[in-house]
């Protein structure tokens, strides 16, 4: 841990003290509400500050991570050791004419009342999704029949030589919750919606539609990731789990919702490994029955 403390003395030179947190748990920074410290965590307001420590883990060979609002996130108990670099101070938002530019820190919630409130529609259907703008593009989030590649017009991006460039649409290669930004492991600090203009009260209704069946169906009182399991081709991954009997299926306190199977949510002491343990045996029981692999479409890290 010595060298993480000297690290962070580095990290003052780029950083207001205030961004910078030695040993800080990371059941604090993700919705399942488990996982071990991480052995820094920043949280840098400027996109040349992201910059500047990305170079600074490279020069000093310090494994180093970039999260959102830990919406889709799971840490294993051990925790990480590095550096967590979490963007969601970058969260100004701006609106010209029929765009919304927006930080990668922003919630897709707030993109979509920003939306409501300047009459523009196509991004309704995110108006539940949980996450933020950064970790929506990169895995092209999507529900209701809408996704990120629908309303995304261009994403400001650190590549892996630490430049700052704008990818388009295109170069974005936006496919099922995948990216050029996943594959190339860019880091997001800023997207360019582009959507249409349209009536209050229809974009309203939509919203509120929406939240409501996502109220019905999906356990939203418990922590979770949201859906923990990508939809493999031709099925639907809650009911596979569902017709394998692993409605409500529990290890600890990590259990299959018995709300939605498409979930797994943490009860209340539910530790990292519990969750692991749970989504292994989902896997292998439908693998079992059906033949058909499911990948998690959460994201993994940390040590046991």
């Amino acid at each position: 841990m010595n060298k993480f403390k000297d690290f962070a003395t580095n990290l003052e030179k780029i950083l207001d003290k205030e961004d910078i947190k030695i040993d800080e748990p990371m059941k604090e920074h993700t919705s399942f509400r488990v996982g071990g410290p991480v052995d820094i965590l920043v949280t840098p307001k400027k996109f040349q500050e992201v910059v500047d420590v990305i170079t600074l883990c490279k020069e000093h060979n310090i494994p180093y991570y970039i999260m959102g609002n830990g919406s889709n996130l799971l840490v294993k108990d051990g925790g990480i050791r590095g550096i967590m670099i979490k963007l969601i101070k970058l969260n100004e938002v701006k609106v010209e004419d029929n765009k919304i530019i927006t930080g990668s820190g922003v919630s897709l919630k707030d993109i979509s009342t920003t939306a409501l409130n300047n009459k523009l529609s196509g991004f309704e259907f995110a108006c539940g999704i949980p996450g933020s703008v950064g970790g929506a593009v990169t895995m092209n989030a999507g529900a209701y029949n809408g996704e990120i590649s629908h309303v995304v017009e261009s994403a400001k991006v650190i590549d892996n030589d630490g430049k700052i460039k704008v990818l388009d649409r295109k170069q974005l290669e936006l496919e099922y919750r995948s990216s050029s930004i996943l594959k190339y492991k860019y880091t997001v600090l800023e997207v360019t919606f582009n959507l249409e203009h349209g009536d209050y009260e229809k974009i309203k209704n939509r919203v509120e539609d929406l939240n409501r069946r996502r109220n019905e169906k999906q356990p939203l009182e418990y922590p979770s990731a949201g859906s923990t399991f990508k939809r493999p081709e031709g099925y639907f991954a809650a009911k596979l789990i569902e017709d394998s009997g692993l409605k409500g299926k529990s290890v600890g306190d990590a259990q299959v919702s018995e709300k939605h199977s498409g979930f797994i949510i943490n009860k209340g002491s539910a530790t990292a490994k519990d969750i692991l343990d749970l989504i292994a045996i989902v896997q292998n029981k439908v693998k079992e029955k059906f033949n058909v692999d499911l990948y998690t479409e959460v994201r993994v890290i940390g040590e046991e």
